[in-house]
């Protein structure tokens, strides 16, 4: 979320917009308050959520972490037990879930914020330790052992963390390439050593994290993705590949040599009002983004973008879909040939996306976890994780909580 439109959410402040599009009549309207179990999605509810192919296998509201607000979410697969737990960041704090029985959803505990509250908070997971960023100011970067998980005995328990890095103070984003053991820290104070650009740190040794210089030549970054390139431009196979939604452009960056960082290109589109957040498709020829302000500005449908990165050189803007409903989309990852995009009011949503190629897009699915309307605002879900091999989904939403959600049989 971008911090100067905070006033939304403070306010309130919605744009009248019909739900028309899901089940009309739900059973209530109300944020849950307690937990939820199992329900499964019938004529396009689950209970009171409205559903399309997607069940609820559990939920916990945001005030039995004894936090006012949810936002990031990220998952670890214990690869010894093979446990599956939900992280979730809050505005104090940030708590962990053992959600590999969804029939009993255990919140283990919580590990505070290094510093003050905020709206804002990250994190990704890297060799079984979870590295936590936020725009509270002077909070650096927390490192926590997850395997600590496996020894609690009286939940929920409060956590510290093993390492703290201060090398920058406030961060919006951190994005980690799990393949180099390099972490990507974005959206750091724009007075800061690299403008708010990228602190490159190298996390190899995850308690022992280490500056390895950064990046910040084409401006502020809200979000980001890296990856070890093994994509359709030769030219640049095997090199590591940064590319940043940087608010008003897409920039391409090889940062291989992390004291020599080379720019490819950029990108620009339409009607751009905030360059948010992208993934790359699984052959990493497609990239997928979010446009976070231009349902709010311009009065589009939800509208993700497709950009053709066949040529990283030149890349090209392959193809627009615009979504169901007037609601602003937020974070969004791929998983095979499905695409999960955390949609604020309209909850998530799934695309199909087997066939950007012949520009063929469409939504297959969705669970709502905001019931009262789909319209522009800065509520409902924050964040998705479908990574599990379960295929349990986790989802953040800002008012309510935690949700465990899974594809109907």
């Amino acid at each position: 979320m971008k911090k100067s439109i905070l006033l939304f959410l403070t306010l309130g402040v919605v744009l009248s917009c019909s739900k028309s599009e899901e089940a009309s009549n739900p059973p209530s309207i109300q944020t849950p308050s307690q937990r939820l179990g199992f329900t499964p999605c019938e004529g396009g509810f689950a209970g009171s959520f409205p559903c399309s192919n997607y069940d609820l296998k559990g939920f916990i509201p945001v005030s039995e972490f004894s936090a006012q607000a949810a936002n990031d979410i990220w998952g670890w697969t214990d690869a010894s037990t093979r446990k599956e737990y939900a992280i979730i960041g809050l505005v104090n704090g940030t708590a962990f879930v053992d959600i590999t029985d969804t029939e009993n959803l255990v919140y283990l505990g919580k590990l505070p914020t290094a510093t003050g509250s905020s709206s804002w908070r990250d994190l990704k997971v890297y060799d079984n330790h979870v590295f936590i960023v936020s725009e509270a100011e002077g909070h650096g970067m927390q490192v926590f052992d997850l395997t600590k998980l496996r020894e609690v005995s009286n939940a929920p328990q409060e956590f510290a963390a093993d390492a703290r890095y201060t090398g920058f103070g406030n961060a919006h984003n951190i994005v980690i390439n799990e393949d180099t053991g390099f972490a990507y820290v974005v959206g750091t104070a724009r007075g800061d050593t690299f403008r708010g650009g990228v602190h490159f740190i190298n996390i190899q040794d995850p308690k022992n994290p280490v500056a390895a210089g950064g990046y910040g030549e084409k401006g502020y970054s809200h979000d980001a993705q890296v990856v070890s390139y093994t994509g359709p431009d030769t030219d640049y196979t095997g090199r590591e590949i940064y590319v940043g939604a940087n608010e008003d452009v897409v920039v391409i960056v090889d940062v291989t040599d992390k004291n020599n960082p080379q720019f490819i290109s950029s990108v620009l589109y339409p009607n751009i009002e905030y360059t948010h957040q992208g993934w790359f498709s699984d052959d990493q020829r497609y990239f997928i983004l979010g446009d976070e302000l231009d349902e709010v500005e311009r009065g589009f449908r939800s509208r993700t973008l497709f950009f053709d990165f066949t040529d990283l050189d030149n890349p090209l803007l392959h193809e627009t879909y615009l979504g169901t409903t007037s609601a602003i989309d937020h974070n969004g990852y791929v998983k095979g040939n499905e695409y999960f995009l955390a949609n604020y009011a309209a909850g998530v949503r799934i695309l199909d996306i087997s066939d950007i190629t012949g520009k063929s897009i469409s939504e297959i699915g969705y669970f709502d976890t905001f019931v009262d309307s789909n319209d522009a605002s800065f509520k409902g879900v924050w964040s998705v994780y479908p990574y599990f091999a379960s295929g349990n989904i986790i989802v953040s939403d800002i008012e309510s909580g935690l949700f465990v959600i899974k594809k109907s049989n």
